[in-house]
């Protein structure tokens, strides 16, 4: 597990440090601050290898750089490992491009699951992404990590070794089918993932499909199917990106785990009890209703691949939805989970530490420290509403101005319903009798 991470001269700020909990770590921020950074580098920390390096496919995951040259970068971090506790500190050297660090493999934090924004995974496995060290050399006697672009998951993943193209992995279509026909464990496995990450009001849980699917004469692929709702069978590949993102995420939680444990018997070594997720933009593509149950679900997805209740998992994710941060208030753990807001203060990126606070509605959210809203409303809204608390909170408004602002709040579009509507037209109502207006 991830403890800790200690930023200098690295990243959006100067300095930046994460104190890490045990279970959940939510980080939130605007665009550009560093949320994916940070995952970037927490994978590398409990990798020893950027993303970008093992897969020019990608679209993010390169490597950390110094924010100002000439001046010392060091990244430095906690991990609780199989065999202890490890402090370690890494500095950059310019003239090799590279963060110094002594030799040998990473310390075994336990299985390693990336989710990168773009759709793309990396996976890190005990049992098989160790290498070897020969005096002050690491010998790169095992792939180093699996690291599979968007596209790569679904169509299989191949890496050099010994020089030869090599499939990893035969991608989610192929596995999948291949999984149903057997009508295999890892058939029973994945579905009982898509279960767990799916609402399971009414009849949204996602299901596989009885029968495959041929997209094309052309096409040979047997595609798994995907039944839905509305009770047809639809394949895979044609489905939603809501859909496929969480399939996505099903087939590679359930690939790993399923390889790791063919390699831990093969090394003869018992299967990881530790798992860390890392997982950027946690919603993306999601339905309001996805959104609130996905960490959750998350969070007892892996006990039910380790069919251990025991099992440790450590989930660091960023998000920009409130209704992540909400769907979180029933199970939030003080002394298990922890969220991280970054802001920008005087044009300086600050990582905070912050307090949980349950705040109820969603819109509550919106308007707290996480969100930074000054209303949950339009943008429209929000300038008409902020012009009206100006002349609620103003000495002696004109009537003038009274109107105008009346005006514009109902040029903003607000609903009937709307709270701020008691307030303001018992407001206006008082200010026209004032003015010998009477009632509107």
């Amino acid at each position: 597990m991830l403890e800790s991470l200690h930023l200098k001269n690295v990243g959006p700020a100067p300095e930046m440090k994460m104190d890490l909990a045990p279970r959940l770590n939510l980080i939130t921020g605007d665009n550009g601050l560093g949320k994916s950074f940070l995952l970037d580098v927490a994978w590398w920390a409990l990798t020893r290898k950027w993303p970008q390096d093992l897969n020019a496919n990608l679209t993010s995951g390169y490597a950390a750089r110094p924010t100002l040259a000439g001046q010392k970068a060091t990244i430095k971090f906690e991990v609780e490992s199989k065999t202890g506790r490890v402090n370690y500190e890494s500095s950059y050297v310019p003239d090799e491009q590279s963060w110094l660090g002594k030799s040998g493999r990473p310390w075994n934090p336990g299985l390693v699951i990336y989710a990168l924004a773009d759709g793309g995974f990396a996976v890190w496995d005990p049992a098989r992404n160790y290498w070897k060290t020969k005096g002050n050399l690491d010998i790169q006697d095992r792939v180093p990590a699996y690291v599979f672009s968007a596209k790569e998951v679904w169509d299989g993943l191949r890496v050099i070794i010994d020089d030869k193209s090599t499939p990893v992995s035969n991608g989610l279509v192929a596995d999948w089918a291949s999984w149903i026909r057997e009508d295999s464990d890892d058939a029973r496995r994945m579905a009982s993932v898509l279960a767990l990450l799916t609402p399971t009001s009414g009849n949204e849980t996602l299901k596989p499909g009885a029968k495959f699917a041929r997209l094309s004469v052309n096409d040979a692929r047997d595609i798994p199917t995907i039944r839905m709702g509305y009770s047809q069978e639809v394949p895979i590949l044609y489905a939603s990106l809501g859909v496929r993102r969480i399939t996505a995420l099903s087939y590679m939680l359930s690939w790993a785990w399923r390889e790791h444990l063919i390699a831990s018997k093969q090394v003869e070594q018992a299967p990881s009890s530790r798992v860390v997720m890392l997982f950027d933009e946690i919603e993306a593509h999601l339905h309001p209703r996805w959104q609130r149950a996905v960490v959750p679900a998350l969070l007892k997805v892996i006990q039910a691949l380790t069919d251990d209740a025991g099992a440790s998992v450590q989930l660091i994710a960023a998000t920009h939805s409130p209704l992540v941060l909400a769907s979180m208030e029933p199970l939030f753990d003080f002394n298990k989970d922890a969220w991280f807001d970054i802001d920008l203060e005087d044009r300086m990126v600050v990582l905070r530490k912050r307090p949980f606070v349950r705040l109820g509605e969603v819109g509550n959210w919106l308007t707290s420290e996480a969100f930074d809203l000054a209303e949950p409303r339009s943008l429209e809204g929000e300038r008409a509403v902020c012009a009206a608390q100006n002349i609620l909170n103003a000495k002696d408004p004109t009537l003038k101005s009274i109107h105008e602002t009346d005006q514009q709040l109902r040029e903003a579009g607000l609903p009937d319903i709307d709270p701020f509507w008691v307030r303001w037209d018992y407001f206006l109502q008082q200010a026209n009798e004032a003015d010998g207006h009477g009632e509107r």
